[in-house]
Protein backbone atom coordinates (compact mmCIF):
# COMPACT_ATOMS: atom_id res chain seq x y z
CA UNK A 1 0.00 0.00 0.00
CA UNK A 2 1.41 3.36 -1.20
CA UNK A 3 0.69 6.26 0.98
CA UNK A 4 -0.17 9.02 -1.85
CA UNK A 5 -1.65 12.01 0.43
CA UNK A 6 1.93 13.30 2.80
CA UNK A 7 2.96 15.33 0.26
CA UNK A 8 -0.48 16.55 -1.06
CA UNK A 9 -0.77 20.54 -0.11
CA UNK A 10 -4.80 20.32 -0.10
CA UNK A 11 -6.77 17.64 0.84
CA UNK A 12 -10.36 17.26 -0.52
CA UNK A 13 -12.06 14.84 2.21
CA UNK A 14 -14.14 15.98 5.09
CA UNK A 15 -13.19 13.29 7.88
CA UNK A 16 -15.97 12.17 10.60
CA UNK A 17 -15.55 10.67 13.65
CA UNK A 18 -12.11 11.57 14.65
CA UNK A 19 -12.68 12.65 18.08
CA UNK A 20 -14.65 8.89 18.83
CA UNK A 21 -11.92 6.32 17.54
CA UNK A 22 -13.40 3.23 19.64
CA UNK A 23 -10.91 1.66 21.94
CA UNK A 24 -9.74 -2.11 21.20
CA UNK A 25 -12.89 -4.56 22.15
CA UNK A 26 -15.27 -1.35 22.28
CA UNK A 27 -17.63 0.17 19.92
CA UNK A 28 -18.45 3.38 18.17
CA UNK A 29 -22.33 4.16 16.36
CA UNK A 30 -21.45 6.04 13.09
CA UNK A 31 -25.44 5.79 11.72
CA UNK A 32 -28.49 4.24 12.99
CA UNK A 33 -28.02 0.45 13.24
CA UNK A 34 -23.67 0.90 12.62
CA UNK A 35 -21.34 0.26 14.59
CA UNK A 36 -17.43 1.09 14.14
CA UNK A 37 -14.98 -1.52 15.86
CA UNK A 38 -10.81 -1.59 15.58
CA UNK A 39 -9.03 -4.35 16.11
CA UNK A 40 -5.11 -4.29 16.55
CA UNK A 41 -2.62 -5.50 13.95
CA UNK A 42 1.17 -5.38 13.65
CA UNK A 43 3.34 -2.88 11.68
CA UNK A 44 2.69 0.25 9.72
CA UNK A 45 -1.11 -0.54 9.33
CA UNK A 46 -1.45 -1.01 12.88
CA UNK A 47 -5.04 -1.69 13.29
CA UNK A 48 -7.70 -2.56 10.70
CA UNK A 49 -12.13 -1.06 11.15
CA UNK A 50 -14.48 -3.68 11.07
CA UNK A 51 -18.09 -3.46 11.46
CA UNK A 52 -20.99 -4.60 13.62
CA UNK A 53 -24.54 -3.94 12.15
CA UNK A 54 -28.08 -3.96 14.17
CA UNK A 55 -29.82 -6.62 12.21
CA UNK A 56 -33.10 -7.68 13.47
CA UNK A 57 -32.71 -10.20 16.02
CA UNK A 58 -29.11 -10.38 15.71
CA UNK A 59 -25.98 -8.89 14.33
CA UNK A 60 -24.02 -8.79 11.04
CA UNK A 61 -20.48 -8.53 11.40
CA UNK A 62 -18.65 -7.04 8.15
CA UNK A 63 -14.61 -8.21 8.44
CA UNK A 64 -13.08 -10.03 11.76
CA UNK A 65 -9.67 -8.72 11.89
CA UNK A 66 -6.34 -11.30 11.88
CA UNK A 67 -6.60 -14.28 13.90
CA UNK A 68 -4.89 -14.80 17.18
CA UNK A 69 -5.22 -14.76 20.73
CA UNK A 70 -5.56 -10.80 21.25
CA UNK A 71 -8.09 -9.99 18.14
CA UNK A 72 -10.28 -12.93 19.98
CA UNK A 73 -9.89 -11.72 23.07
CA UNK A 74 -11.34 -8.28 22.17
CA UNK A 75 -13.79 -9.98 19.64
CA UNK A 76 -14.86 -11.71 23.62
CA UNK A 77 -15.37 -8.55 25.21
CA UNK A 78 -17.74 -7.19 22.43
CA UNK A 79 -19.89 -10.71 22.33
CA UNK A 80 -20.29 -10.04 26.58
CA UNK A 81 -20.93 -6.31 26.40
CA UNK A 82 -21.91 -4.75 23.19
CA UNK A 83 -24.57 -6.93 21.56
CA UNK A 84 -27.78 -6.87 23.88
CA UNK A 85 -28.35 -10.18 24.40
CA UNK A 86 -28.75 -10.91 20.83
CA UNK A 87 -26.58 -13.88 18.44
CA UNK A 88 -24.35 -13.37 15.50
CA UNK A 89 -26.22 -13.85 12.88
CA UNK A 90 -24.24 -13.64 9.64
CA UNK A 91 -20.42 -12.96 9.06
CA UNK A 92 -19.56 -10.70 5.73
CA UNK A 93 -15.99 -10.59 4.57
CA UNK A 94 -15.14 -7.86 1.82
CA UNK A 95 -12.58 -9.94 0.74
CA UNK A 96 -9.79 -12.80 1.21
CA UNK A 97 -7.06 -10.78 2.80
CA UNK A 98 -6.55 -12.32 6.72
CA UNK A 99 -6.87 -9.09 8.40
CA UNK A 100 -10.75 -9.45 6.58
CA UNK A 101 -11.47 -13.25 7.16
CA UNK A 102 -8.79 -14.22 9.55
CA UNK A 103 -12.03 -14.78 12.15
CA UNK A 104 -14.31 -15.57 9.77
CA UNK A 105 -13.84 -19.07 10.46
CA UNK A 106 -13.77 -18.70 14.46
CA UNK A 107 -17.29 -16.77 14.53
CA UNK A 108 -19.14 -18.20 12.21
CA UNK A 109 -18.47 -22.10 13.88
CA UNK A 110 -18.94 -19.76 17.71
CA UNK A 111 -22.14 -18.80 16.84
CA UNK A 112 -23.40 -21.38 14.14
CA UNK A 113 -24.05 -18.43 11.63
CA UNK A 114 -23.33 -18.11 7.53
CA UNK A 115 -20.14 -16.29 5.98
CA UNK A 116 -21.21 -14.28 3.27
CA UNK A 117 -18.06 -13.25 0.65
CA UNK A 118 -17.78 -13.58 -3.32
CA UNK A 119 -17.33 -16.45 -5.28
CA UNK A 120 -13.46 -16.30 -6.07
CA UNK A 121 -12.30 -14.41 -2.73
CA UNK A 122 -14.00 -17.48 -0.63
CA UNK A 123 -12.42 -19.69 -3.02
CA UNK A 124 -8.65 -18.21 -3.36
CA UNK A 125 -9.00 -17.93 0.29
CA UNK A 126 -9.28 -21.33 0.68
CA UNK A 127 -7.19 -22.12 -1.64
CA UNK A 128 -3.72 -20.07 -0.13
CA UNK A 129 -4.59 -21.27 3.47
CA UNK A 130 -4.30 -24.60 2.52
CA UNK A 131 -0.56 -24.20 1.58
CA UNK A 132 1.94 -25.18 3.51
CA UNK A 133 5.76 -24.40 3.87
CA UNK A 134 7.02 -27.46 1.75
CA UNK A 135 4.79 -26.36 -1.03
CA UNK A 136 6.39 -23.97 -3.16
CA UNK A 137 5.69 -24.28 -6.64
CA UNK A 138 8.81 -23.96 -8.79
CA UNK A 139 6.58 -21.67 -11.22
CA UNK A 140 6.10 -19.62 -8.20
CA UNK A 141 10.20 -19.63 -8.37
CA UNK A 142 10.38 -18.56 -11.90
CA UNK A 143 8.27 -16.19 -11.63
CA UNK A 144 10.18 -13.96 -9.08
CA UNK A 145 13.43 -14.94 -10.68
CA UNK A 146 12.01 -13.00 -14.13
CA UNK A 147 11.32 -10.51 -11.70
CA UNK A 148 14.70 -9.74 -10.45
CA UNK A 149 15.04 -11.60 -7.62
CA UNK A 150 18.70 -12.76 -6.36
CA UNK A 151 18.74 -16.39 -5.17
CA UNK A 152 19.19 -14.96 -1.91
CA UNK A 153 15.60 -13.09 -1.98
CA UNK A 154 14.15 -16.58 -3.53
CA UNK A 155 15.15 -18.46 -0.37
CA UNK A 156 13.44 -15.63 1.47
CA UNK A 157 10.59 -16.53 -0.52
CA UNK A 158 10.61 -20.22 -0.07
CA UNK A 159 10.99 -19.32 3.80
CA UNK A 160 7.64 -17.17 3.82
CA UNK A 161 5.60 -19.06 1.87
CA UNK A 162 2.54 -20.89 3.41
CA UNK A 163 2.21 -18.19 6.02
CA UNK A 164 -1.24 -17.15 5.01
CA UNK A 165 -3.04 -19.98 6.90
CA UNK A 166 -0.81 -18.90 10.19
CA UNK A 167 -3.45 -15.72 10.26
CA UNK A 168 -6.68 -17.01 9.32
CA UNK A 169 -9.14 -19.57 11.56
CA UNK A 170 -10.53 -22.23 9.02
CA UNK A 171 -13.64 -21.16 6.99
CA UNK A 172 -16.64 -23.31 6.69
CA UNK A 173 -17.23 -25.91 4.01
CA UNK A 174 -20.14 -23.37 2.87
CA UNK A 175 -20.67 -19.93 2.56
CA UNK A 176 -23.61 -17.67 0.94
CA UNK A 177 -22.53 -16.18 -2.24
CA UNK A 178 -22.39 -12.28 -2.86
CA UNK A 179 -22.66 -10.72 -7.05
CA UNK A 180 -22.41 -7.47 -8.39
CA UNK A 181 -25.45 -5.20 -8.09
CA UNK A 182 -27.10 -7.84 -5.24
CA UNK A 183 -29.63 -6.81 -2.47
CA UNK A 184 -28.76 -7.62 1.22
CA UNK A 185 -31.63 -6.74 3.87
CA UNK A 186 -29.57 -5.91 7.02
CA UNK A 187 -32.03 -4.98 9.73
CA UNK A 188 -34.66 -4.29 7.53
CA UNK A 189 -32.21 -1.95 5.28
CA UNK A 190 -31.12 -2.57 1.61
CA UNK A 191 -27.61 -2.75 1.51
CA UNK A 192 -26.10 -2.90 -2.01
CA UNK A 193 -23.14 -5.12 -2.97
CA UNK A 194 -20.60 -3.15 -5.32
CA UNK A 195 -17.73 -5.26 -6.46
CA UNK A 196 -14.14 -3.67 -7.26
CA UNK A 197 -11.40 -5.30 -8.79
CA UNK A 198 -7.50 -5.00 -8.77
CA UNK A 199 -6.92 -5.80 -4.77
CA UNK A 200 -8.50 -8.84 -4.50
CA UNK A 201 -10.63 -10.67 -6.79
CA UNK A 202 -14.41 -9.74 -6.01
CA UNK A 203 -14.46 -7.29 -3.23
CA UNK A 204 -17.29 -6.47 -1.98
CA UNK A 205 -18.66 -3.06 -0.69
CA UNK A 206 -21.40 -2.25 1.05
CA UNK A 207 -23.72 0.83 -0.52
CA UNK A 208 -26.93 1.66 1.74
CA UNK A 209 -29.34 4.64 -0.17
CA UNK A 210 -30.98 5.24 3.38
CA UNK A 211 -27.90 5.68 5.27
CA UNK A 212 -25.92 7.74 2.53
CA UNK A 213 -22.82 5.44 3.54
CA UNK A 214 -20.56 2.55 2.04
CA UNK A 215 -18.56 0.02 3.83
CA UNK A 216 -15.86 0.02 1.36
CA UNK A 217 -12.85 -2.49 3.26
CA UNK A 218 -9.45 -1.30 1.26
CA UNK A 219 -11.52 -0.83 -2.02
CA UNK A 220 -11.38 3.30 -0.96
CA UNK A 221 -8.80 3.80 1.46
CA UNK A 222 -8.77 7.60 2.31
CA UNK A 223 -4.78 8.32 2.50
CA UNK A 224 -3.16 5.33 1.00
CA UNK A 225 -3.87 3.19 -2.27
CA UNK A 226 -4.12 -0.56 -1.66
CA UNK A 227 -1.90 -2.82 -2.74
CA UNK A 228 -2.78 -3.74 -6.75
CA UNK A 229 0.24 -6.89 -6.95
CA UNK A 230 0.47 -9.42 -10.05
CA UNK A 231 0.30 -12.79 -8.05
CA UNK A 232 2.33 -15.92 -8.81
CA UNK A 233 -1.01 -17.51 -9.68
CA UNK A 234 -1.61 -15.43 -12.31
CA UNK A 235 1.82 -14.18 -13.79
CA UNK A 236 0.27 -12.11 -16.64
CA UNK A 237 -2.45 -11.14 -14.86
CA UNK A 238 -3.69 -7.13 -14.97
CA UNK A 239 -5.00 -5.69 -11.91
CA UNK A 240 -4.20 -2.10 -12.05
CA UNK A 241 -6.36 -1.74 -14.99
CA UNK A 242 -9.37 -4.06 -13.21
CA UNK A 243 -9.02 -1.26 -10.40
CA UNK A 244 -8.63 1.72 -12.86
CA UNK A 245 -11.75 0.42 -14.23
CA UNK A 246 -13.24 -0.37 -10.96
CA UNK A 247 -12.89 3.23 -9.77
CA UNK A 248 -14.03 4.68 -12.66
CA UNK A 249 -17.68 2.69 -12.48
CA UNK A 250 -17.92 3.13 -8.79
CA UNK A 251 -17.67 7.10 -9.72
CA UNK A 252 -20.29 6.47 -11.80
CA UNK A 253 -22.65 4.51 -9.77
CA UNK A 254 -22.20 6.09 -6.03
CA UNK A 255 -23.49 9.54 -5.55
CA UNK A 256 -21.25 11.87 -4.18
CA UNK A 257 -22.85 12.78 -0.63
CA UNK A 258 -21.67 9.43 0.83
CA UNK A 259 -19.88 8.71 4.14
CA UNK A 260 -17.10 5.93 3.39
CA UNK A 261 -16.13 3.78 5.85
CA UNK A 262 -12.75 2.12 5.09
CA UNK A 263 -10.72 -0.81 6.27
CA UNK A 264 -7.97 1.08 7.34
CA UNK A 265 -7.77 4.86 8.52
CA UNK A 266 -10.70 7.68 9.24
CA UNK A 267 -14.12 7.69 8.16
CA UNK A 268 -14.44 10.49 5.71
CA UNK A 269 -16.76 12.23 3.17
CA UNK A 270 -15.56 13.03 -0.37
CA UNK A 271 -16.19 9.56 -2.62
CA UNK A 272 -15.84 11.41 -5.71
CA UNK A 273 -12.86 13.11 -4.83
CA UNK A 274 -11.07 10.05 -3.60
CA UNK A 275 -11.54 8.27 -6.48
CA UNK A 276 -10.46 10.85 -9.06
CA UNK A 277 -7.38 11.11 -6.65
CA UNK A 278 -6.67 7.17 -6.63
CA UNK A 279 -7.06 7.17 -10.56
CA UNK A 280 -4.43 9.90 -11.22
CA UNK A 281 -2.13 8.84 -8.49
CA UNK A 282 -1.64 5.59 -10.89
CA UNK A 283 -1.58 7.35 -13.72
CA UNK A 284 1.13 9.69 -12.75
CA UNK A 285 2.79 6.66 -11.57
CA UNK A 286 2.81 4.98 -14.83
CA UNK A 287 3.95 8.07 -16.47
CA UNK A 288 6.49 7.67 -13.86
CA UNK A 289 7.81 4.25 -14.78
CA UNK A 290 7.54 5.14 -18.59
CA UNK A 291 10.32 7.75 -18.18
CA UNK A 292 12.44 5.47 -15.62
CA UNK A 293 12.45 2.95 -18.33
CA UNK A 294 13.95 4.83 -21.04
CA UNK A 295 16.80 2.29 -19.96
CA UNK A 296 16.00 -1.45 -20.00
CA UNK A 297 14.71 -2.16 -16.33
CA UNK A 298 13.76 -5.21 -14.02
CA UNK A 299 10.50 -5.12 -11.81
CA UNK A 300 12.55 -4.80 -8.90
CA UNK A 301 14.83 -1.79 -10.27
CA UNK A 302 11.51 0.46 -11.23
CA UNK A 303 10.54 0.67 -7.02
CA UNK A 304 11.57 4.51 -6.88
CA UNK A 305 8.92 5.64 -9.65
CA UNK A 306 6.32 4.38 -7.42
CA UNK A 307 7.52 4.94 -3.65
CA UNK A 308 8.94 7.29 -1.37
CA UNK A 309 9.48 5.13 1.35
CA UNK A 310 12.25 3.14 1.86
CA UNK A 311 11.54 -0.94 0.65
CA UNK A 312 11.85 -3.41 3.62
CA UNK A 313 12.27 -6.96 3.91
CA UNK A 314 8.87 -7.02 4.55
CA UNK A 315 7.46 -4.95 1.92
CA UNK A 316 9.90 -5.96 -0.87
CA UNK A 317 7.29 -8.86 -1.92
CA UNK A 318 3.91 -6.34 -1.68
CA UNK A 319 6.45 -4.43 -3.53
CA UNK A 320 7.51 -6.06 -6.40
CA UNK A 321 3.74 -7.31 -7.12
CA UNK A 322 3.27 -3.69 -7.06
CA UNK A 323 5.18 -2.95 -9.87
CA UNK A 324 4.98 -5.96 -11.60
CA UNK A 325 1.04 -4.46 -11.88
CA UNK A 326 1.97 -0.90 -13.34
CA UNK A 327 4.67 -2.66 -15.85
CA UNK A 328 1.66 -4.91 -17.12
CA UNK A 329 -0.79 -1.76 -17.11
CA UNK A 330 2.43 -0.07 -19.58
CA UNK A 331 2.52 -2.85 -21.92
CA UNK A 332 -1.12 -3.43 -22.10
CA UNK A 333 -1.14 0.20 -23.42
CA UNK A 334 1.74 -0.30 -25.76
CA UNK A 335 3.61 2.23 -23.83
CA UNK A 336 6.67 -0.71 -22.73
CA UNK A 337 8.14 -3.76 -24.17
CA UNK A 338 9.79 -6.40 -22.36
CA UNK A 339 13.12 -9.00 -23.29
CA UNK A 340 13.70 -12.33 -21.27
CA UNK A 341 17.27 -12.46 -21.09
CA UNK A 342 18.86 -16.19 -20.96
CA UNK A 343 18.72 -16.30 -17.46
CA UNK A 344 14.96 -16.04 -17.21
CA UNK A 345 15.07 -12.58 -16.29
CA UNK A 346 12.50 -9.48 -17.96
CA UNK A 347 13.71 -6.41 -18.65
CA UNK A 348 10.77 -3.82 -19.66
CA UNK A 349 12.02 -0.53 -21.54
CA UNK A 350 9.89 2.24 -23.53
CA UNK A 351 8.34 1.02 -26.97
Amino acid sequence: MVDNMSKRGFDPLIYAFEDQVPQFGKITQVADGVFWIRMPMDGRLNHINVWLLRDGDGWTIVDTGLSNATVQQHWQEIFANCLDGKPISRVIATHLHTDHTGNAGWITAKWDCELWMSRSDFYMCKVMAADGPADVPEDALRFYRRAGFSDQRLDRYRQRFGQFGRSISQLPAGYQRIKEGQYINIGGREWRAVIGHGHAPEHVCLYSPELKLIIAGDQILPKITPNISVQPSEPMANPLRDFLNSCARFREQLPPDLMVLPAHGSLYHGVHERLTALIDWHEVAIEKLYDLCAEPRRAVDVFPALFKSEITDTSYFPATGESIAHLHCALDRRMLTVEQDQHGVAWWHQA
